[in-house]
């Protein structure tokens, strides 16, 4: 069962989106790490539903941390972390498993189990298993700080709205939750309005839309990452494609890469201070990953969200005990844009990655 992420920093998520809790078991924390309830607290808050135009699920997303914790430090034994989910309402998918969603890994789950899966609410296909994600990211944070990495995203584009590239953006301050910046993850004050009143005039059309993530990792020296199938880019975009919605992952350029001459996309090595640096590194511009390996400059990704699948609108869908066409009417509390509650899971997820590639080059310690 594919719920585990990572070789030496190993992180299993759990749970169903309406059972009794969500969670995560990290696995690999090093003894003496703070774990720091303040920094946990703010990153879960970016990924919790009930905000202005976003899902009104309405869960108090405080984690508790059942173990591997002790005077505010990891004591190098798994720590298990969860939530109590509070505000499930089951009611809302009495449908199933009769009339499987489009867009849904309904019929595709029941299939699997057998007819024995939880399909409410996506079950353990849900982005609530996020939340073990976010919180299991949030023990990294630290163990990166200390030797001078980050990880930053934020909401990038909402169908053609786009912001300003994240390079260009502050980054070390937290948003403020009541503004537009803070309540969509947007680092672009500007963009952050008009993404909003696009959300908006799309939800009161009973529709959803895209939406694109931006994510910027910095501060590594060269060489973090391993060979082929264990380099950055392989081991991120696994990662980052597992989030649930997401249907591309770009690195650098991406797929304009295709469109340019190897004379325009070759980043020429320059000298620096301490070591070689690539023409373009200052401007945010040159590849962060060569061969798998960091180069030592930032490292640029976009990940491509579909439209939300569930849409207060009739679908036409299959009725599997008529085996007939029939309309579909979704009810429940659903989010019309991904990207905005995706931005903290792809840092997160990023930091999870990032960290297990220090660990094992020898970079971090374990």
């Amino acid at each position: 069962m594919g719920m585990g992420l990572g070789e030496n920093l190993k992180v299993t998520i759990f749970g169903e989106s309406h059972g009794k809790c969500v969670g995560a078991l990290i696995e690999g924390i090093p003894p003496g790490t703070p774990v720091d309830p303040e920094s946990l607290l703010q990153d879960l808050q970016r990924r919790k539903p009930g905000r202005k135009g976003m899902s009104q699920r309405s869960e108090d997303d405080r984690c508790e941390i059942m173990s591997g914790v002790f005077d505010g430090k990891a004591t190098g034994w798994p720590i298990l972390m969860l939530t109590m989910n509070s505000d499930a309402k089951s009611k809302d998918y009495s449908f199933l498993p009769d009339h499987p969603r489009p867009g849904h890994a309904d019929l595709v789950e029941s299939v699997r189990s057998q007819g024995s899966a939880d399909l409410r609410g996506g079950g353990s296909q849900s982005a609530r298993l996020t939340f073990g994600l976010v919180a299991a990211g949030s023990q990294v944070r630290s163990i990166l700080d200390k030797v001078g990495w980050s990880c930053h995203a934020h909401l990038h584009s909402v169908g053609n709205i786009q912001s300003k590239p994240l390079f260009e953006l502050d980054r070390g301050n937290e948003l403020d939750p009541s503004s537009d910046s803070g309540r969509l993850n947007c680092r672009d004050h500007e963009a952050a309005i008009l993404m909003s009143k696009e959300i908006e005039k799309i939800r009161k059309d009973r529709d959803t839309i895209g939406s694109v993530v931006e994510l910027l990792i910095e501060g590594l020296p060269i060489g973090v990452g391993e060979p082929w199938f264990d380099g950055i880019e392989p081991s991120l975009a696994r990662a980052l494609m597992a989030i649930p919605g997401a249907r591309a992952v770009e690195f650098s350029h991406g797929v304009k890469s295709s469109l340019m001459r190897g004379s325009e996309h070759n980043d020429s090595w320059l000298p620096g201070t301490n070591y070689p640096i690539l023409d373009g590194a200052s401007e945010g511009t040159a590849d962060g990953s060569l061969g798998g390996r960091s180069t030592g400059a930032p490292i640029s990704v976009k990940v491509h969200f579909k439209p939300p699948s569930s849409l207060p609108r009739k679908q036409f869908t299959l009725h599997l005990p008529s085996n007939q066409r029939q309309y579909l009417e979704v009810g429940g509390r659903h989010d019309p844009v991904l990207g905005p509650r995706a931005a903290p899971v792809v840092e997160a997820v990023s930091m999870l990655v990032m960290a297990d590639l220090g660990i094992a080059g020898g970079f971090i310690s374990s």
